[in-house]
């Protein structure tokens, strides 16, 4: 990184080299990777800010290139025409920076629990809710996450009634984190094709709704979820498990079901043929739904707005089309449409993460501009 430190931004510059500097030091402290999660968040936040910095001084140093440029250009025609190349530059850099200094959403570096439930349309939005799951499973091995089935229940024809999918990124993957990617996938997701079961060639409508939420890791336990944990307030009861997977998974009592006694939530997990292993995937899925809802309540009662995800699966509440016969997919909140269907199923989704980022980042960045003049 350059060393060259422009004015623009710098007043919030500077509070942003000196954590990044500090960072640094406990980057540096082999005790820091005692904690794997802390040791995540820390180095997760270090990228992000040498993202920010690496842009500023990089911008600096081209508006010093074309000042120079610009004096050498006096008697050099071809320093003044460099000079005109550099300040162009320096002002798409500068573009880049406002946008990387624009509010975000505090959980974007986070990993995510994703789950996907079939809605309207029985068995065929069973088989689309399938198609789903490898379409995200697809996108994450392309920007190189780590996958991980937590929970799902397969339907008669091969489809699935649910699943719950943990995304994950690594270290040497998006600063950004996989939330700021995949949030804007939840809602419900409406596909239009002729279903496998019927016989007649009718196009169908079906349904699927898609939550996304940001993880929960040891630190969310520790300041927000407080005694919520607490095993006095969990009853876990273990059970046989059912449905396919292979006779080994029926001879043993391994399948978990975790209720939390104070919210009633229910989560159970079979897929494993480890007891403590589908247990420790319950917790991990109620720590994450419980942090949901915990904030939900913060959020309202500060009278925040709460990012929109859809959590009825209804057929007038979808966020995104897919429809086969014309090959096309159209997502209803930012007007995209692509006659990529087959691309996108099979895991490229960047056109449609990129239209539903530049939307909120424009509306982020008008936000923050009316609080300036207010």
């Amino acid at each position: 990184m350059s060393s060259a430190h422009g004015d623009t931004g710098g007043d919030r510059l500077a509070p942003l080299r000196a954590e990044h500097a500090a960072l640094q030091q406990q980057m540096a402290d082999p005790s820091l990777h005692d904690d794997a999660s802390r040791a995540r968040r820390v180095g997760r936040r270090y990228a992000e800010l040498d993202q920010v910095l690496s842009v500023a001084d990089d911008r600096d140093q081209a508006r010093a290139d074309a000042a120079a440029a610009r004096e050498l250009g006096a008697e050099d025609p071809d320093f003044a025409a460099e000079a005109e190349q550099l300040a162009a530059r320096a002002e798409d850099l500068d573009v880049e920076l406002e946008e990387l200094l624009a509010p975000r959403d505090p959980d974007d570096a986070r990993d995510v629990i994703l789950e996907i439930r079939p809605g309207a349309g029985g068995e065929e939005s069973a088989l689309f809710a399938l198609e789903l799951l490898r379409m995200y499973r697809s996108y994450a091995e392309r920007r190189g996450w780590r996958t991980e089935l937590l929970a799902s229940a397969d339907s008669e024809l091969g489809g699935i009634k649910d699943a719950t999918l943990a995304i994950s990124a690594t270290p040497t993957t998006s600063s950004e984190g996989v939330y700021a990617h995949l949030k804007y996938e939840a809602g419900v997701h409406r596909v239009q094709r002729v279903p496998v079961t019927e016989s007649a060639g009718r196009i169908h409508t079906s349904a699927v709704g898609v939550l996304v939420l940001p993880e929960a890791d040891a630190t969310d336990e520790e300041e927000l979820l407080g005694e919520e944990m607490a095993p006095a307030n969990l009853r876990i009861d273990v059970f046989r498990s059912s449905g396919p997977g292979g006779q080994s998974v029926n001879t043993t009592d391994s399948a978990v079901r975790v209720t939390h006694l104070p919210t009633g939530i229910v989560v159970s997990c079979q897929d494993e043929k480890s007891q403590l292993r589908n247990r420790d995937q319950a917790l991990r899925i109620l720590r994450t739904r419980l942090l949901d809802a915990r904030r939900q309540e913060q959020e309202a009662q500060a009278s925040a707005a709460r990012r929109s995800q859809v959590r009825t699966v209804d057929r007038s509440e979808r966020i995104r089309t897919y429809n086969f016969p014309e090959s096309r997919v159209a997502d209803h909140r930012t007007g995209f449409k692509a006659n990529t269907l087959s691309q996108v199923l099979g895991g490229d989704l960047d056109e449609l993460v990129a239209a539903a980022r530049a939307a909120e980042r424009s509306a982020r960045l008008e936000a923050a501009a009316q609080e300036q003049q207010a």
